[in-house]
């Protein structure tokens, strides 16, 4: 079992570009380090949250979401957004075979970068819109809960390329997260959100949940099994839906 500052530490070196102390090697610690994803996600949440409410006071709003969704990309690496183009453009195979080829090439093709586009703008819209008091906690809250997702979708589904189950980061995680991990994990995420919005987090969590579970159904017919693109577009997917939710009226 690996210490949770180093689980904690593997984490976020995984979902993110910011350096680690010590040159963790992710490979070895990513099943210890996966509940910790939502706490690194309400930590992403923090800075961007407090970096719009900032930015808001010199720039206006549209123009400080739209730093503070850049700010999210650079520090993620757009690893997300990689995942949402690739699993976009996989929707354009006749097979679950021709889906994970087309998922594999390295270009992003017409449904990859519709998918960015949209991804981008309407998160830096939905923030735009989010009144002043109520932007640190929406943040915190989607960022936190939608890498939340990777948990259940690594406790449900196998890895889809089984032909070589070492390859991969899906396949690292996909079938191999316990049923403790999964609850450690959510209570990791339960709590930031319940802080911040008390009981009118249910409707986000409920989201989170309703989500997680279509792309259970959505990646086990379509591609048999989980990647790790199905994980970004997973993540990219329930963030927009929680900034809708939080304007929801």
């Amino acid at each position: 079992m690996t210490r949770p500052w180093t689980a904690l530490c593997a984490a976020v070196q995984f979902l993110t570009r910011i350096p680690v102390p010590g040159g963790l090697t992710v490979g070895a610690d990513l099943i210890d380090a996966a509940p910790y994803f939502p706490l690194v996600g309400a930590l992403l949440g923090l800075a961007a949250g407090a970096s719009d409410r900032l930015l808001r006071l010199h720039l206006g709003a549209l123009a400080a979401a739209a730093l503070t969704v850049s700010g999210l990309v650079v520090l993620t690496g757009g690893l997300h957004e990689d995942g949402l183009a690739d699993s976009a453009d996989g929707c354009g195979g006749r097979t679950p075979e021709r889906r994970l080829e087309i998922m594999r090439d390295s270009r992003i093709g017409s449904y990859g970068a519709l998918a960015i586009t949209l991804s981008v703008l309407l998160r830096t819209v939905l923030i735009a819109a989010l009144p002043a008091h109520a932007v640190l906690a929406a943040i915190v809250c989607a960022e936190t809960l939608s890498r939340w997702t990777v948990l259940p979708l690594a406790c449900a589904l196998n890895p889809a390329r089984r032909a070589a189950p070492a390859s991969g980061q899906g396949a690292r995680l996909a079938r191999r997260l316990s049923g403790p991990t999964l609850l450690f994990g959510t209570l990791l995420a339960a709590l930031p959100a319940w802080w911040l919005l008390g009981p009118h987090c249910v409707a986000a969590v409920l989201v989170a949940f309703a989500l997680a579970v279509a792309s259970i159904g959505y990646f086990r017919g379509h591609l048999g099994g989980i990647t790790g693109d199905g994980f970004g577009a997973t993540i990219q997917v329930t963030a927009v839906a929680l900034y809708a939710c939080s304007l929801w009226r």
